[in-house]
């Protein structure tokens, strides 16, 4: 059977695009250490009792040694926040050292690595997390957006299905996410809607599912619900948070729909917070089909 960390931890409400960035921008330790590895308890975890039956694993089932492992967990994690690299693998290095087998320990560090752009040592990593902890559907997420992030997207898919399949995963919308996002880099529109919709039930409220449907149905030429999703992503994000991509998607948008008001309110914010970008540039010598 699989061990799982002990207890529970709450993941953040509202899940970003990728486990991973979700890690990045949590506000506190945490929340990071959730969104990031998943500590809530996997069905499969269990302790024996005397009667021979199994017993889901609680705080009470860790050794020292495990409770070590996650108080330096909880440092990489901080460390990791900061940008402060090498000093969050020095903790996960500690942690494995407390407890050998914590499957979060190699799937944190393959983050830190997928972060520093090392590649072989990121999947040697999270390869080893998954042979742990298989079942752990915040290690599957993470793999799979880092498959599709060096251009396997036909293999990540399995990894956010798996993430999925789990009824004991707490943010289904990170994986539906991360699924649809990699479907819209392969322009696979039909797939990217259906894991944006699901994505949208359990998490409405989240800017890059309205901004991933909104390119589905502009890149369709359906402006209406195109108009409609940018209206909602208008709603629930912060205009400094948006890429210079999506407030030029809003820009098109809104264009196309004759809207001149709003689009000159999202050339704003595209000015104020990405002068310099290709998008400006482009609004600017009215490439609007480009």
């Amino acid at each position: 059977m699989t061990r799982t960390a002990g207890r529970r931890v709450p993941l953040a409400a509202a899940p970003r695009a990728a486990t991973y960035w979700a890690c990045k921008a949590a506000r506190t330790r945490a929340a990071v250490y959730a969104a990031c590895l998943g500590m809530a308890m996997l069905a499969g975890g269990c302790a024996s009792q005397g009667s021979g039956k199994a017993e889901l694993v609680t705080a009470s089932d860790q050794t020292s040694a495990q409770k070590r492992a996650e108080i330096r967990m909880q440092l990489a994690v901080g460390y990791f926040q900061q940008g402060q690299y090498t000093v969050a693998l020095d903790e996960v290095k500690l942690a494995l050292a407390a407890d050998p087998d914590m499957a979060e320990g190699y799937g944190m560090r393959a983050l830190i690595y997928m972060t520093m752009g090392e590649r072989e040592l990121a999947e040697d990593n999270f390869q080893r997390a998954l042979k742990l902890a298989p079942r752990n559907p915040d290690i599957s997420n993470n793999y799979g957006s880092f498959l599709c992030g060096i251009g396997r997207e036909a293999e990540a898919f399995k990894y956010f299905d798996a993430a999925l399949a789990n009824p004991a995963y707490q943010s289904p919308a990170s994986a539906n996410n991360n699924a649809g996002a990699c479907a819209l880099k392969r322009k696979d529109y039909d797939t990217a809607e259906k894991y944006l919709l699901q994505a949208l039930k359990s998490a409405p409220d989240v800017a890059v599912t309205n901004a991933g449907l909104a390119r589905i149905y502009f890149e369709r030429r359906d402006y209406a619900r195109a108009g409609f999703f940018i209206t909602r992503l208008s709603k629930v994000a912060r205009m400094d948070g948006l890429s210079a991509d999506i407030l030029w998607l809003a820009i098109r948008v809104q264009h196309h729909l004759g809207d001149s008001a709003a689009e000159a309110a999202w050339a704003t914010q595209l000015r104020r917070h990405h002068a310099g970008s290709p998008e400006y540039a482009a609004y600017q010598r009215g490439a609007f089909d480009e």
